[in-house]
């Protein structure tokens, strides 16, 4: 099994369904449906299209647009001539963006209508990007009814081995990162993912997260599609369009993030749909708060959860369906051909270059993950210290349990030291999720004369709650050890927040150290 995956390419997987299924659906979006037959129409079209355009093996090229299914055919056609698909997060600021392009040496700009303007703007910035080209989206999005798949379509310079995806961190600490995957890479995951999901070409996805982040790509959408099962594509995630397909079109599962499951929680129209079909709901960014996880499971739908990073392909310990009522906020087992070290960071042995001290049963440490789908190395930086003896170090930190399921507890570098004692901030931010007047709310630490570090309790409070510092800090009473309680609670509109709804706490640090207590 493992050779014969290894011997795949992302391209070959989608011209077999073309050739055993061609009349299946492989994509739904706008209202219109894509068989396989038309999706590796539309790659031979693309892959035809990039060879006019330069592109040659190793070229990177960039997709700034929104979910759109001329991303995922850009990337096969991309896999077939052996080049790298950058997808850009659009929700950058022009700066950041023109900084990614520089970085990665972009030599192609596919842009949707949408951010056509942002896109023929960028190559002029920098003088290592004023060569990189910028074209229309809508060259991807055509039929191409004259290629037909065959048996021996070519493979031209794309393998296995070849790199194919290059993905940039979300940057809330420091200069993003470039994560590098190949196509072994991104196959083993969907060979993951696909034991996490238990997948079937019976299934279909909703996707709804963007696609230019690894979640949104790698955890649901491209394993389905290796699954030969079918997707359906939202531009973008809105709670109404989301409880609508889920009724109209009954699909199976679906991945979200906090903050895409709050807000289908909140919407009017969530009592009344019917979630029925849905088999799974994969949840997947932070830990989900124990009453949003109760909710679904009152409605009869299992909230099972994934663990990994940019870095990890994503894929890398799962909570699976048969576990998610009993298991209810563990991240789950590691995964199919995924191992996991807990490492105590603080460990003499844990030094650059050492292999680390693993902690006892219960103990938290540092995820070390070591598996198929980790990425090659970061661009331009192959002898970046995060590798270790072949372990990728994830900078979380997680306990695991007698029967092998794993607790995330939060980052290391979020970890607040009190008085000696260690807080971590997650067991704190979900006694505050459970709380009926609080929107959403994150725990930092801050430097304290006495203490050393205090924990800072940052709340939105639900529109019209009467709510006060004094009343938060009572919610802790009888739940958490006097000395995890926040010393400071700091009331804001919003919480600043990544594309994927990850917090970023620098920027809440920041806020609180300006703020007067």
């Amino acid at each position: 099994m493992t050779d014969l995956v290894c011997d795949l390419s992302l391209a070959d997987v989608i011209a077999g369904y073309a050739l055993r299924t061609p009349h299946k659906t492989a994509l739904h979006f706008a209202g219109d449906d894509i068989s396989y037959r038309q999706l590796w129409q539309r790659i031979e079209a693309a892959t035809a299209t990039l060879v006019g355009q330069g592109v040659k093996a190793g070229h990177r090229v960039a997709w700034l647009g929104l979910n759109d299914p001329a991303q995922l055919v850009l990337l096969f056609a991309l896999a077939r001539l052996g080049a790298i698909l950058l997808p850009l997060n659009f929700r950058l600021a022009e700066a950041e963006l023109e900084a990614i392009l520089a970085h990665a040496g972009v030599s192609l700009i596919v842009a949707d209508a949408h951010h056509a303007t942002v896109a023929d703007a960028l190559p002029a910035a920098h003088a290592s990007t004023t060569h990189c080209k910028v074209v229309d989206a809508a060259l991807f999005q055509a039929n191409a009814g004259t290629f037909a798949p065959t048996h021996d379509s070519p493979r031209l310079a794309g393998a296995s081995a070849s790199p194919v995806l290059l993905v940039y961190t979300s940057g809330t600490t420091g200069k993003p990162k470039g994560a590098l995957h190949t196509q072994a890479g991104l196959i083993a995951n969907c060979a993951i993912s696909g034991d996490a999901h238990a997948f079937t070409g019976d299934d279909h996805v909703l996707t709804v997260l963007p696609l230019f982040h690894v979640g949104g790509l790698c955890i649901q959408t491209l394993p389905a599609l290796f699954a030969g099962a079918a997707v359906t594509l939202h531009a973008r995630f809105d709670a109404g369009a989301w409880l609508a397909d889920v009724q109209a079109r009954r699909p199976s599962m679906s991945l979200v993030v906090p903050a895409t499951l709050r807000a289908v929680i909140d919407h009017p129209n969530f009592a009344d749909t019917d979630l029925s079909s849905l088999r799974l709901l994969n949840a997947g960014s932070s830990s989900i708060a124990a009453s949003q996880i109760a909710v679904f499971h009152g409605r009869g739908v299992p909230v099972c959860q994934v663990y990994g990073a940019t870095e990890t392909g994503p894929v890398s310990i799962y909570l699976k369906r048969e576990d998610a009522m009993q298991r209810a906020g563990s991240a789950g087992r590691a995964g199919l051909n995924v191992h996991v070290r807990l490492v105590d960071a603080n460990a003499e042995a844990a030094v650059p270059g050492s292999t680390g001290q693993n902690v006892a049963p219960g103990m938290v440490g540092e995820l070390w993950i070591r598996a198929p789908n980790v990425m090659c190395h970061y661009w331009n930086d192959p002898a970046n210290p995060a590798f270790q003896d072949g372990w990728f170090r994830t900078g979380d930190l997680a306990r695991r349990d007698e029967d092998g399921f794993y607790w995330v507890v939060g980052r290391s570098k979020d970890m607040i030291i009190s008085g000696g004692e260690n807080i971590y901030p997650a067991e704190i931010e979900n006694v505050l999720a459970d709380c009926p007047l609080i929107l959403e709310a994150a725990v930092i630490g801050q430097p304290d004369d006495k203490w050393g570090e205090v924990a800072v309790a940052v709340v939105v409070k639900k529109p019209g709650a009467a709510l006060d510092a004094a009343a938060v800090r009572k919610l802790f009473d009888g739940k958490l050890a006097r000395f995890k309680h926040p010393r400071r609670v700091l009331f804001v509109n919003s919480l600043p927040k990544t594309a994927l709804g990850k917090v970023q706490k620098s920027q809440l640090a920041a806020l609180a150290q300006s703020t007067p207590h």
